[in-house]
Parts: C-alpha cells; sequence; structure tokens
C-alpha cells in the first residue's frame, strides 16, 4: 500500500503542490512556505514539494528497515517529515508509579 499512496501524493502534487505537502506535513511552516512559493512560481512549489514528500517517502523507508537518521533534514520544519510519520501523532503513557 506504500508504493499506491507515494503514487497518489506525487499525482496530486503534480496538480496542486499545497495539497501534497499538506498530506504528508500538515498544517504547518511547511505548507504555508509552499503555497508562498506555488503563488511566486509554479516551479518553485513544485521543487518544494517534491523535496517535502522525498525527505518523508525515504525516512518513512529507513525507519521501516530499523534506521533513524542521524540529522534533521535542511529546510524542512514538520516533525511528521522527519520522522517519516513514525510516532506521529501519538502519546506517551504515563507510568504509575
Amino acid at each position: 500500500m506504500g508504493a499506491v499512496s507515494a503514487i497518489l501524493v506525487v499525482l496530486i502534487t503534480i496538480l496542486f503542490p499545497p495539497i501534497g505537502v499538506w498530506t504528508v506535513a500538515g498544517c504547518g511552516a511547511d505548507l504555508f512556505i509552499n503555497i508562498c512559493l506555488t503563488i511566486l512560481g509554479y516551479i518553485p512549489g513544485h521543487i518544494h514539494a517534491f523535496y517535502i514528500e522525498y525527505v518523508y517517502f525515504d525516512r518513512r523507508e529507513q525507519v521501516r528497515e530499523g534506521r533513524i537518521a542521524a540529522q534533521r533534514a535542511p529546510g524542512v520544519y514538520s516533525d511528521r517529515v522527519q520522522s517519516g510519520g513514525a510516532n506521529y501523532g501519538t502519546m506517551i503513557q504515563p507510568t504509575h508509579g
């Protein structure tokens, strides 16, 4: 299912880059930057969107292989993208002591 979702996100990004960024990064700084770049020019919006998606899917693959990226990807502000979606939205259970 991962390949199908990646292809779908790429097809959506070709039509409208901010929607592609929103699907992997959510609503935040990366989306705002992409909207601004898309308004300034269609090509810069695409370049940024595909970079965000590349980092997301690359980090997701690294997590599946059991590797964790040592450094943050430059220019990516979303923790969801930085972690490849791993542990995103989960809450730490309190310890009973």
